[in-house]
């Protein structure tokens, strides 16, 4: 792409705020959204999978490795 643009003031002025926004949650979650969360279920498939995957992921050795 040849066409260079420049990003206006207002552009600048919104990534330099969100530069100084720390990472993470904007909102806490409510009472009740934490105790539906707290009632869901595993799928012991998934989540025997997902430590699988953790376990692997911990023995790579180099960037972009394919196993």
């Amino acid at each position: 792409m040849s066409d260079r643009t420049n990003p206006s003031r207002a552009t600048r002025d919104e990534e330099a705020r969100e530069a100084h926004v720390p990472p993470g949650a904007t909102e806490n979650p409510t009472a009740e959204e934490e105790r539906l969360a707290e009632s869901n279920r595993l799928d012991p498939e998934v989540a025997e999978h997902e430590r699988e995957m953790t376990e692997r992921g911990a023995h790579q050795k180099g960037e972009g490795r394919v196993p």
